[in-house]
């Protein structure tokens, strides 16, 4: 069985030519993801997508083209990036305006991956739902906090949507392999090469020496799987291959799906050629209980941002004694000015080109050349994160050091210096349900809904 793998994430775009280059050597599935929860909490929260509909369509109109010509299934997974049932509908909506541009007439099966709070409540109160490290026990009020609770399901039940005669499945919240394994699990592939293979394309060509150069085409069999990119000007090595079982894992040499867990303890990686790797040896031990990960975000608040470039040498020379005496400065004049009290609303300044990213850890030493300050101020709604940020707006244009006897100046990135950047989510759930294969999963033909 040969999976067609064309991207890491759909509306993230490709060559088309590479998708013909994979129907010609032989493709009977193309599989992409549609998201996942790289990009934060907000694209849960919110059910909102990181891509544009511009892009999901250009995507869309090369998968299901090709797919129609050659007479192939089309797998989408965590559509709308969070797998949210809007983000489902999203997709499905324009998949249909580029069927009906296209004249192609193809089934297509949605399938909504959405959770109830009220119904996780009754598995909660049943203890079936554990937590995953480093969360503990689930409350009920947690549940009941989150604006949108997910579960990622495993290949089965787009195995059940593509025995129902689904030529384009639609998946909401979906492992990144099961989209890949779904289709060879069904026609009888091994379990151990099928999901290592699965792994190893789920980004696409991130699996080889030039990731930005399209898809890659992974060949299934009883004894092993081997993998080739798309463009013909780039490679695999066995390096490049095995290197992506680092990917998003806990554990190099094992990765947790919901009915088991895949082993490449054993795996063995040869080159083929300069450009093609085989892989033998990989295996999937099932579990004794099937389990679905649940993923929920709820908001903390709301946002105001501002932004200032530092250049001044004696304010870099004591950069770190400067930040402290503006978070100082910040937290006296808003209580002066506006009467909030520390617990009222909470605030976070990053220095950018000085121990933004890794804070303590940062090996480097010396002061920096110019630094971006950023000042990103929560509260308990808009107006008063606003309102924090307007105080310390003086403060991120002239505060001087301790030391000097003039006032600076900085620039700000934008006029007016505070954007409002709405709601501010974060992820509560990190827990795993006990249930059947599909159980927790609804399954729909047709149009979309309302």
């Amino acid at each position: 069985m040969r999976v067609l793998a064309p991207s890491g994430m759909l509306g993230a775009g490709w060559d088309h030519a590479t998708v013909e280059r994979g129907i010609a050597l032989g493709a009977d599935v193309i599989s992409i993801d549609g998201g996942s929860t790289d990009s934060g909490p907000h694209y849960l929260g919110a059910a909102t997508a990181k891509t544009t509909a511009k892009a999901v369509a250009r995507d869309l109109r090369s998968l299901l083209t090709a797919a129609a010509a050659a007479g192939i299934p089309v797998i989408v997974g965590s559509c709308g990036t969070s797998g949210t049932d809007r983000g489902v509908d999203w997709v499905a909506g324009i998949a249909a305006e580029v069927m009906a541009e296209e004249g192609l007439d193809l089934e297509v099966a949605r399938i909504y991956s959405e959770q109830d709070a009220a119904e996780l409540k009754e598995h909660l109160d049943a203890g079936r739902i554990h937590p995953l490290p480093p969360l503990g026990e689930l409350t009920a009020e947690t549940l009941e906090s989150c604006t949108h609770i997910v579960g990622a399901m495993g290949h089965e039940p787009i195995v059940e949507a593509l025995r129902a005669g689904a030529q384009v499945v639609l998946a909401g919240r979906a492992t990144d392999t099961a989209v890949a394994a779904a289709y060879p699990l069904m026609r009888g592939m091994p379990a151990g090469p099928t999901w290592h293979a699965a792994k190893i394309i789920e980004c696409g060509g991130q699996c080889t020496g030039n990731p930005r150069a399209g898809g890659v085409l992974a060949t299934i069999d009883a004894g092993g799987f081997t993998v080739e990119p798309l463009d013909p000007t780039v490679s695999c090595t066995p390096i490049s291959v095995a290197a992506h079982m680092l990917y998003e894992t806990a554990n190099p040499f094992e990765m947790r799906e919901p009915a088991g867990t895949l082993d490449v303890r054993d795996a063995r990686y040869t080159a083929l050629d300069d450009r093609t790797v085989r892989v033998e040896g990989s295996e999937f031990h099932f579990a004794g209980q099937y389990t679905i990960k649940l993923e929920g975000a709820r908001i903390t608040g709301y946002e105001t941002m501002s932004f200032t470039a530092i250049r001044d040498p004696r304010v870099l020379a004591e950069i770190d004694a400067w930040a402290e005496l503006m978070r100082t400065m910040i937290t006296q004049r808003v209580g002066q000015t506006l009467g909030l009290a520390d617990d009222e609303y909470a605030f976070d300044l990053r220095l950018y080109g000085h121990n933004a990213v890794l804070d303590d850890l940062e090996p480097e030493s010396g002061p920096p050349r110019e630094v971006g300050v950023m000042l990103l101020v929560n509260a308990p709604d808009q107006p008063t994160a606003t309102a924090v940020a307007k105080v310390a707006n003086p403060l991120m244009l002239h505060l001087p050091t301790p030391g000097m006897d003039y006032l600076p100046s900085f620039a700000f990135a934008s006029s007016p210096a505070e954007v409002e950047r709405g709601a501010a989510y974060e992820f509560v759930l990190n827990h795993v349900v006990d249930c059947d294969p599909a159980g927790l999963f609804r399954i729909e033909p047709g149009e979309t809904r309302a």
